[in-house]
């Protein structure tokens, strides 16, 4: 019987395609009376280990291929990371392909089902770590008893200019639609928050354009709401200042200055229908592909709960953007002296190394001189620590 198992061994190697010299061990798992599978660990050979990318795992045939994909792939600390492999990827939902997908890597799934939260996609150490993780990492929604109390008010104004303790604040707008069909946005009601969930402002807003539509299925406004609301010169004059925190516009940073800092999703619509300056992304929890990156997505995927399901009020959304800004801020990345490849200190920082002296790094080396080129949240944690 053994001998026969044995003889199975053997005739499987000799057919397959792993040569003498690759095959590293083989593991009979249990014994061989209940011969269950056998595990062959391969080594690559040296040269495809050497043109292997140190961050996303591609292989090359070149190590000048393997350059300038370094060149153009901007790979960095402040990439996501899965937790058992140590692969990056460029944004979480390709991470949560990686652990979770449709065609996760196989070995990272097995661990990833005992030890991974799946909001937050961090691997820890036992199933019991886990259980009491997950219970802080799963949220739910904000204090709507807070909106009511608002919602049939006109203006709700703390917003002050001041060099103080609200660093971030999280904005939001609902739309009710004007022009012949209906169609075009018109900011109809603002609301501000702090980082605490508290409301520093809420207002209906008066459009410049008659409203045609005001969508009340979703909005909630009616038409009395409107009548004598702020007009939307007035309420972006009054953010705008508040924004700027007394520091001239021209003469904003985005690290360092006095200026707050300002999350929200889908900033750059909220901001052109409010006339003020466009903004930044964050690339790690942008589209990709065909998944969506909505606000309620989002939300379910990333804090564990839903929002925008019938009347939507800014308030909910606005603590959802906080949260998620608070939960990718607080991530542990290594810090660097210039982070972004975009830093006039640090700007192409490929460029001043010779093409032979890269294809003589290590994929490590290559790895340890690369540089974001976006804007890690993690890096306001320095503001606030």
């Amino acid at each position: 019987m053994h001998s026969s198992r044995l003889s199975q061994c053997y005739k499987y190697l000799a057919h397959s395609t792993i040569s003498s010299s690759q095959v590293l061990s083989i593991f009979l798992l249990k014994s061989l009376d209940k011969f269950i599978d056998i595990k062959v660990e391969i080594t690559m050979d040296s040269e495809t280990q050497r043109n292997k990318c140190a961050a996303c795992y591609r292989q090359f045939n070149k190590k000048e291929h393997l350059v300038e994909h370094m060149r153009i792939s901007y790979h960095s600390v402040h990439e996501p990371m899965c937790g058992i492999c140590g692969k990056r990827c460029r944004s979480f939902e390709s991470l949560r392909d990686h652990l979770i997908g449709p065609l996760p890597k196989v070995e990272c799934e097995r661990v990833f089902r005992d030890h991974g939260c799946t909001i937050c996609l961090t691997v820890l150490n036992s199933p019991n770590s886990l259980r009491v993780h997950q219970d802080r990492c799963q949220l739910s929604r904000g204090n709507n008893g807070v909106l009511h109390r608002f919602a049939n008010m006109g203006i709700h104004d703390d917003l002050r200019i001041d060099s103080g303790k609200t660093r971030a604040v999280a904005l939001a707008c609902k739309m009710v639609g004007g022009g012949s069909d209906g169609s075009l946005d018109l900011c109809a009601r603002v609301c501000i928050i702090d980082e605490y969930e508290n409301i520093l402002f809420h207002s209906y807003v008066k459009p410049q354009l008659p409203v045609t539509n005001y969508r009340y299925e979703t909005t909630g406004v009616r038409p009395e709401y409107l009548r004598d609301a702020m007009p939307l010169r007035h309420v972006q004059r009054k953010i705008q200042d508040f924004l700027c925190n007394g520091e001239p516009i021209w003469k904003i940073r985005s690290r360092g200055g006095k200026a707050r800092i300002l999350v929200g999703h889908g900033l750059e619509h909220d901001m052109k229908c409010l006339e003020l300056e466009d903004t930044a992304k964050y690339p790690p929890l942008m589209k990709t592909s065909k998944l969506s990156n909505s606000l309620k997505y989002l939300t379910k995927s990333y804090l564990g709960y839903d929002i925008q399901n019938g009347i939507q009020d800014p308030y909910d959304d606005c603590v959802a953007t906080m949260r998620l800004y608070r939960r990718m801020r607080s991530q542990a990345h290594r810090m660097e002296d210039y982070p972004l490849a975009t830093d006039s200190q640090n700007s192409n920082n490929f460029a001043s190394w010779r093409q032979g002296e890269l294809e003589r790094m290590s994929p490590n080396e290559l790895l340890a001189i690369s540089r974001s080129d976006y804007y890690c949240w993690c890096l306001d944690s320095k503001d606030v620590a």
